[in-house]
């Protein structure tokens, strides 16, 4: 009889973006379960039964290294789940969203015990990818925050929304890294949300309306809580996805999948809702 299938108890896990939203509730799921949590923020976060917790900002190299260096060992998983929304500097929301997640992962990979895995949070934002590959490569050529920084703010107009940009990155480096990480027994996969009902969506209302974050929630007729998008990053680093890597998987409630076959048109969804408004 199949007792654990997720595997969690006696793991070592660290949460990254675990002050509130998706990040608290993966990781009181996680302490729950058994394992043994380490979390960082750049908050203190109010989940009990924490191992450790260790304040770090990931638009700062220093502060990553601190970081992994405070927590030092070995780990299991790594929980990707800090953002930034457009309503930040937009330097900031790429750096947050991807550069800092990139080296914080990046700077972890030497101390994962054989069958790891990792897990970032992305965007439905980001669904767009595959159709901006060049420019998100050479985005994606510079090795450091610095640089990426720097590139970014040279190329601010023809990159686009920092949010979009920032989660197609995160769609792609996924699915870039995925073989070679499966070499040395380590999986990565990344979700992309629908709209949560978080307090961060109050940012998002700000920039994109009501019209447009309620088309997003159409599939389902409202908007995902923090533990719908908390259990599918559980799911995709525990025992019970150990064949699966490389996946951007949509967490929407069917709203991509729709769209990808045409059952569903975003513009008349937007249209729609701005009517009704």
């Amino acid at each position: 009889m199949i007792t654990d299938i997720l595997g969690y108890a006696g793991k070592r896990v660290v949460v990254m973006g675990c002050f509130s939203g998706t990040g608290e509730a993966a990781a009181r799921t996680l302490v729950a379960l058994g394992a043994e949590v380490h979390g960082c923020d750049i908050r203190p976060s109010p989940v009990e039964g924490l191992a450790s917790f260790t304040t770090v900002d990931l638009k700062d190299p220093a502060s990553i290294a601190a970081g992994v260096a405070s927590i030092g060992g070995e780990v299991d998983a790594l929980f990707n789940v800090s953002g930034l929304p457009q309503t930040f500097p937009g330097e900031d929301v790429v750096t947050v969203n991807f550069l800092g997640l990139r080296q914080w992962t990046e700077s972890w990979l030497p101390h994962f015990r054989s069958g790891g895995a990792v897990v970032t949070v992305s965007s439905l934002g980001g669904m767009g990818y595959l159709a901006r590959q060049p420019l998100l490569r050479e985005f994606m050529a510079n090795s450091d925050i610095a640089s990426g920084r720097a590139w970014y703010q040279a190329n601010a107009e023809r990159a686009g929304d920092p949010y979009t940009l920032s989660k197609e990155a995160v769609n792609t480096w996924t699915q870039v890294s995925a073989p070679a990480l499966m070499e040395r027994g380590i999986r990565i996969n990344c979700t992309m949300p629908s709209p949560i009902d978080t307090p961060m969506l109050n940012d998002f209302r700000q920039v994109a309306g009501d019209a447009v974050l309620s088309a997003f929630a159409k599939a389902k007729g409202r908007f995902s809580t923090a533990a719908e998008q908390a259990l599918p990053l559980v799911l995709l680093n525990s025992d019970a996805a150990s064949f699966i890597s490389g996946v951007c998987l949509p967490v929407d409630a069917g709203l991509a999948g729709g769209l990808a076959v045409g059952v569903l048109n975003l513009q008349e969804m937007i249209a729609e809702a701005m009517a009704k408004a």
